[in-house]
């Protein structure tokens, strides 16, 4: 299977566009050729990639400045996104937190289910109609491999990204024969701003600097999957090693493990 041509009616939807996996979604993309809606909070951002990827490629680019973890906004973006010729969605945008769950801050805790899970979920029923109607498209997701495993001290996140895993590998069988197809993008550590937005400045420190791989490394990984009709794209060896102990690991062992590494990044 391979990707639907680029047309001049045909759009590429990436959100999280502003930085990291999903900037480098956006340029990989408008490489092959696809126009592209870029999806994001901050504007400006999006006004100054927009305008670099339309110059350098030749293509258009539309910014949508929304917050898809406010329900209302995020609506807007379904209603229009259910009306135009979606060919790729890349549901991409998400954060983490780390720290106890008893002592977090509930809204930051529930604007994560929002993004990561609920946000996903909605952007999916939005194009996934229309896709099968025209017989064609693609969707990629961007998981995690904390997604595979239970996240003490990072639980949120772990079980938010556990079901933009499930939901991924499931609608990749279930498209089987439909000419619609949808890839999981479960990264390990990627550097970004995830840090930043995590509010966590000692998780860049946390792992040694060759078990990370670039936000280009990742996309590239997950353009190529996507077009091939992957299931699963795991960018970077220690990725792959995070995903095998998170599947076979007992979990009574692996908790505990986990527990004492994210205790270190606060």
């Amino acid at each position: 299977m391979s990707l639907t041509p680029p047309t001049s009616t045909t759009r590429a939807v990436v959100t999280g566009a502003s930085s990291g996996i999903g900037l480098a979604l956006a340029e990989g993309l408008a490489r092959r050729g696809y126009s592209l809606i870029l999806v994001a909070r901050r504007e400006d951002r999006l006004r100054e990639l927009a305008a670099r990827l339309a110059q350098r490629y030749g293509i258009e680019v539309e910014i949508r400045s929304v917050d898809l973890s406010d329900r209302a906004e995020r609506a807007k973006l379904c209603d229009e996104l259910a009306t135009r010729d979606v060919a790729i969605l890349c549901n991409n945008a998400g954060f983490a937190t780390y720290g106890e769950l008893a002592t977090a801050n509930p809204e930051r805790e529930r604007q994560q289910v929002e993004l990561n899970s609920v946000a996903v979920h909605d952007l999916i029923l939005a194009v996934l109609s229309p896709m099968l109607a025209r017989g064609v498209g693609a969707i990629l997701i961007t998981g995690s491999t904390a997604g595979n495993q239970p996240g003490p001290n990072n639980a949120t996140y772990a079980a938010s990204k556990a079901f933009a895993n499930t939901l991924a590998e499931s609608l990749h069988s279930e498209l089987v024969g439909t000419g619609v197809q949808c890839t999981l993008l479960a990264p390990g550590p990627v550097r970004t701003e995830y840090a930043e937005v995590a509010e966590v400045p000692k998780l860049d420190g946390l792992l040694p600097g060759p078990l990370w791989v670039s936000a280009e490394q990742a996309a590239t990984a997950a353009i190529v999957g996507l077009a091939a009709g992957r299931r699963r794209v795991v960018p970077g060896a220690f990725a792959k090693l995070q995903t095998v102990g998170g599947q076979y690991t007992p979990r009574g062992l692996i908790g505990p493990i986990l527990r004492t590494v994210y205790r270190r990044v606060k």
